[in-house]
């Protein structure tokens, strides 16, 4: 596993995922488990396949392989703005994900 910025060296983590095209389940951001590819360029989650954006931009960008749709994946912020620029998005927080949120939050 590469450890960077997004994986920290973990092979799964909670991360917030907005959806810039369209919606996640109903929901516009969602926050969730993530598993990464062993370059760290593909992130998995709830069944799509993100890879990393090429050709500049920002660091965070990614599109779903099977749609073309752009992502926005980022870290859990302990302020909690993790939206990517532009509007602020209210996240719906996976059930399983809800207490290792929480654990991020305070601690940071």
């Amino acid at each position: 596993m590469i450890k960077n910025q997004l994986t920290r060296g973990q092979t799964r983590r909670v991360m917030y995922i907005e959806n810039k095209d369209g919606l996640i389940d109903t929901a516009a951001a969602r926050i969730g488990w993530v598993s990464f590819s062993k370059t760290s360029r593909t992130v998995y989650y709830q069944g799509k396949t993100l890879q990393v954006a090429t050709g500049g931009g920002i660091s965070g960008n990614f599109f779903d392989t099977e749609t073309g749709e752009n992502y926005w994946i980022s870290g859990i912020k302990k302020r909690g703005s993790n939206a990517s620029l532009g509007e602020s998005k209210k996240p719906v927080i996976d059930q399983d994900a809800i207490e290792e949120y929480e654990r991020i939050r305070v601690t940071g």
